[in-house]
C-alpha cells in the first residue's frame, strides 16, 4: 500500500553516523514533518544537530498523509472548546496560524509546489448539520473568516457547509526533501535506517540504536508519532486512529478540500494532473473484524460519486488524538527538561508539525512564543479525565476479549502470501503484551491496545514498540522488553 507521495517521492540521501565522542546539541528521532522541521530550526540557530530515522524520510504518518494545510479542521475546533477555554483555543489557532505561515513561505522560499483551496467541513446529511453549525460558529468566535454556505458543486450528498478560503494542500514529500536539503546547508546531519533501541534515565540523553551505536545529546527531541519512551505514559493518552486514502486518475480540478462532519468521515482534494484523493472509512487501530472492509467501503463511495475515475494507488495512515483535542508537545514527564516529544495532531499535521517543531525549538533555545505557552500550560478539565477513560476503557474491553497473553503463542492463521512469514513470529506485540491483530488490507500485524504495528516477519513499523516481534524460536525480544 504504497501512498501516492511516497511512490513517487525522489529518495533522500544520508549522511554517515557522528562518532560516539561527538558533542551533539540536540538528536531529534523521526524524520517526518516535525523531526525534520525541528532539526532545521535548531540548525538555523547554530546548534550542532542529527536527525535518525528509523526507516527513511516520511515513511510513517508524513508520507501517507491527505496534504491538507488548513485551519478550518473538520469539526476540530469545536471540539477544542468543549474540553477547553476560550483561551486554549484561541492560542490553538495563533499557533496553526504560525504553522501554516511558516510552512508556505518556506515552500515559496524553496521552490515547494501547493495550490490554495478553499477548506470545506459539510454535513453529508440533517444528522451532521448540527456539527457543522457548532464548527461555524467555534471558528467565527475565533477569529477565522468562515462563510456558510447551503450547496457545493461537487456531486456527492450534502446538505449545508462552512468554508475558510486561501488555505493550501500539497505533495507532503516534496516538502520534506527541501527540508532536507536546508538542514544539510546549515550543517545538521540525517540519518536514515537506525532504529532507537534505549534512551539513558540519567544526565545528558544518550541513544543506543539497533546496530549497537550510542549517540549523546544535550537534547533529545522525540518526533516518532507516539513517543517510544514509556516514561511519560503518552500511550495511555492517546487513542490511535488509523484511517485510508485513494488516488484515482481521471478527474477534473476542485476548488476545494472537503471534509464531511460525521464520525465516518469522507475527505476528498484533487491533487495536479487530474488525480482524486479520496480518504476516510476510520477506526481504532487493530479494532476491527477486517481492515479490507473499510477499504473497500471508501472504494464503493469513490465508485459511487465519481465513476469515470480509476484508482492507481490505496494506502492508510496512522495519526493519534488527545482526550482534548490539542497535541501534548513539551518536555517529557520524568525526562527532566532535556527530552522532548510532540503527539496527537489527530490527522491535522500539516499545520500542527510546524508548530511542534515551532514550539520545542523555541523551548530549546529559549524564547517560547505565547500561544506555546498557554497550550502545554493548560489545565486539564473533566472532560479530560472523562476522554482518558473513554480511551482505556477500550483498552480495557480489548484486554476482556483477549487481546493480551502472557504466554508465547503463534499469530492467528492467514491466507495470501504473508502467510509464510507470519507463522514464524509469536503474535504478543513487544510494547505492553497485546495480542496482535491481522491486518488483512495492509498484511500486517496491529495491536488493538496502543497501536504498534509489525511487518509480516516481525519488524516494527510504528506506534510505540520499538523491538521486532518475537520468532517461533526464541531468539528475539520477549514480550514487553520496552526501551524505558
Amino acid at each position: 500500500m504504497t501512498s501516492l507521495w511516497l511512490d513517487r517521492a525522489t529518495p533522500v540521501a544520508d549522511d554517515p553516523l557522528p562518532g560516539s565522542g561527538e558533542a551533539l546539541d540536540a538528536l531529534v528521532v523521526g524524520a517526518g514533518l516535525t523531526g525534520l522541521t525541528t532539526s532545521l530550526l535548531l540548525a538555523r540557530a547554530g546548534l550542532r544537530v542529527a536527525c535518525v530515522e528509523a526507516r527513511h524520510v516520511g515513511a510513517v504518518t508524513t508520507g501517507r498523509t491527505t496534504g491538507k494545510v488548513s485551519l478550518l479542521q473538520g469539526t476540530h475546533l469545536s471540539r477544542i472548546r468543549r474540553h477547553q477555554s476560550a483561551d486554549v483555543a484561541a492560542a490553538y489557532v495563533d499557533a496553526n496560524r504560525e504553522g501554516m505561515e511558516w510552512l508556505l513561505r518556506f515552500c515559496d522560499d524553496h521552490g515547494v509546489p501547493f495550490q490554495r483551496r478553499t477548506a470545506v467541513t459539510y454535513a453529508a446529511d440533517e444528522q451532521e448539520r448540527s456539527s457543522v453549525e457548532q464548527e461555524h460558529e467555534a471558528a467565527s468566535s475565533l477569529g477565522l473568516p468562515v462563510a456558510w454556505r447551503d450547496t457545493l458543486d461537487v456531486p456527492f450528498p450534502h446538505v449545508a457547509a462552512t468554508t475558510l478560503a486561501d488555505q493550501a494542500q500539497l505533495d507532503a514529500m516534496d516538502v520534506l526533501g527541501a527540508l532536507a536539503e536546508q538542514l544539510r546547508v546549515h550543517g545538521g546531519t540525517l540519518h536514515q535506517g537506525h532504529r532507537v533501541r534505549s534512551v539513558s534515565k540519567g544526565g545528558r540523553p544518550t541513544v543506543r540504536l539497533e546496530g549497537g551505536e550510542t549517540l549523546t545529546a544535550e537534547h533529545l527531541v522525540l518526533a516518532t508519532g507516539t513517543p517510544i519512551l514509556d516514561r511519560g505514559l503518552h500511550f495511555a493518552r492517546l487513542e490511535p486512529q488509523r484511517s485510508y486514502v485513494l488516488a484515482l486518475d481521471g478527474a477534473g480540478p476542485m476548488e476545494g478540500m472537503y471534509l464531511s462532519a460525521g464520525s465516518d468521515a469522507r475527505s476528498v482534494r484533487d491533487a495536479p494532473g487530474g488525480t482524486l484523493v479520496v480518504g476516510g472509512a476510520g477506526h481504532v487501530v487493530g479494532r476491527t473484524d477486517s481492515h479490507l472492509a473499510h477499504l473497500e467501503t471508501l472504494r464503493a463511495w469513490a465508485a459511487k460519486w465519481y465513476p469515470a475515475t480509476t484508482e492507481t494507488h490505496h494506502w492508510s495512515a496512522q495519526d493519534y488524538s488527545s482526550p482534548d483535542g490539542v497535541p501534548y508537545v513539551g518536555p517529557l514527564r520524568r525526562g527532566g527538561d532535556r527530552i522532548h516529544v510532540a503527539t496527537g495532531y489527530e490527522k491535522w499535521g500539516m499545520t500542527n508539525a510546524v508548530v511542534a517543531a515551532r514550539a520545542i525549538s523555541s523551548d530549546i533555545l529559549g524564547d517560547m512564543p505565547p500561544w506555546a505557552q498557554a497550550l502545554s500550560g493548560r489545565t486539564p478539565t473533566a472532560s479530560n479525565a472523562a476522554e482518558v477513560a473513554r480511551i482505556n476503557l477500550g483498552v480495557g474491553a480489548a484486554v476482556v476479549t483477549g487481546a493480551v497473553r502472557t504466554a508465547r503463542e503463534r499469530l492467528p492463521g492467514t491466507t495470501g502470501p504473508a502467510q509464510a512469514a507470519a507463522c514464524g513470529v509469536v503474535g504478543v506485540c513487544t510494547h505492553l503484551g497485546g495480542l496482535l491483530k491481522w491486518n488483512d488490507a495492509e498484511e500486517t500485524w496491529d495491536c488493538p491496545l496502543h497501536g504498534s504495528r509489525f511487518s509480516p516477519d516481525g519488524a516494527v513499523l510504528e506506534g510505540p514498540a520499538t523491538r521486532p516481534l518475537l520468532k517461533r524460536s526464541g531468539t528475539a525480544a520477549k514480550a514487553g522488553d520496552q526501551v524505558e
